[in-house]
């Protein structure tokens, strides 16, 4: 049976005429790597403060580890940790300072705060400015640093928004390290909200599309790609003599689009599976030599555009 950290059903908050999360249904496995996909305005903001107790709810349900947001914050918030994508430091205190409020303030206890504060700026990379006020730092040791205040108490559950601008690659590649320790090590979930589709593909097990504060859909991105139907771009690798013999089969199937030659391969999309072995039997009966034919991974940048596009249709 499914231990869920997140359900929300039916779940709808309007502010005046504008309704920014509508009839929201949604669930967050425990352990789950969860991305929560959308632009700006789809909704994503408004429902992690529902789900964080900052906002109530119109209509619906919510659960969060076990609890309801709208009635019992406090514990839910003592369990979890939040990065804004705008967060919000003192600058007029060092990190280290910054840090050991917030542990009191999570309900660190006390004997703790000391290393569990010197642990999360070793991590993140702050050791050496930890006595240095936060207002000198650059945009990127902020982002470091407020990471660091998200892991601080050890939450079960830890909602990120945009948890890499502003870092450097060395520091994203380590940032990615961590969402997967602390979920596939130490079964703890993350709700990751961001722009950065590829960022997604690489941590999330499944993902949610928000678009103007409805589920567009919900999947892992294989199931995305087939609930949409997007195009599979395929790689045909022959002998480059009988490029052109190869060339003129493609072109007189009607489901193959996009045919393009590079200096390796031949490219070309379809929807239809099933004219792979009618390709490569009129290909092997013209003696063209068939060394591989690959499909590529869609890619959620794909997935995102097209239930974008479709959206955009229907209104």
């Amino acid at each position: 049976m499914t231990s869920y950290a997140i359900n929300m059903q039916g779940v709808t908050r309007r502010f005046g005429d504008t309704c920014a999360v509508d009839d929201l249904s949604l669930s967050v496995a425990v352990g789950e790597v969860f991305g929560f996909l959308g632009h700006n305005g789809a909704g994503k903001t408004t429902s992690v403060r529902l789900l964080n107790g900052v906002l109530m709810a119109d209509s619906g349900d919510i659960r969060v580890l076990g609890l309801d947001p709208q009635t019992e914050g406090p514990q839910l918030r003592s369990r979890t940790g939040v990065l804004t994508e705008t967060p919000s430091l003192d600058e007029r205190l060092t990190a280290t300072d910054n840090l050991t409020i917030y542990a009191d303030l999570y309900g660190v206890p006390v004997q703790q705060v000391k290393q569990r504060v010197s642990t999360m700026l070793e991590t993140f990379g702050l050791s050496d400015r930890a006595h240095e006020k936060v207002g000198g730092y650059s945009k990127g040791m902020k982002q470091r640093l407020a990471l660091a205040r998200a892991f601080l108490h050890e939450p079960e559950l830890i909602f990120l928004d945009e948890p890499t601008s502003g870092l450097d690659p060395v520091a994203t590649q380590e940032v990615h390290e961590m969402i997967r320790h602390v979920s596939q090590d130490e079964g703890r979930t993350v709700f990751l909200c961001t722009h950065n589709l590829v960022e997604a593909q690489r941590l999330c097990n499944r993902v949610a599309v928000m678009e103007h504060g409805r589920l567009a859909a919900m999947g892992t991105p294989k199931e995305l790609a087939r609930e949409i139907g997007t195009n599979v771009t395929y790689r045909l690798e022959i002998g480059l003599e009988q490029r052109q013999a190869a060339l003129d089969i493609l072109k007189r199937i009607p489901s193959l689009m996009d045919v393009q030659s590079d200096d390796e391969a031949l490219m070309f999309t379809s929807t239809d599976r099933e004219m792979i072995p009618d390709l490569l039997t009129q290909l092997v009966s013209t003696d063209v030599r068939v060394y591989a034919l690959t499909p590529q991974a869609t890619s959620l940048e794909d997935i995102y555009l097209a239930l974008h596009a479709r959206k955009g249709h229907r209104q």
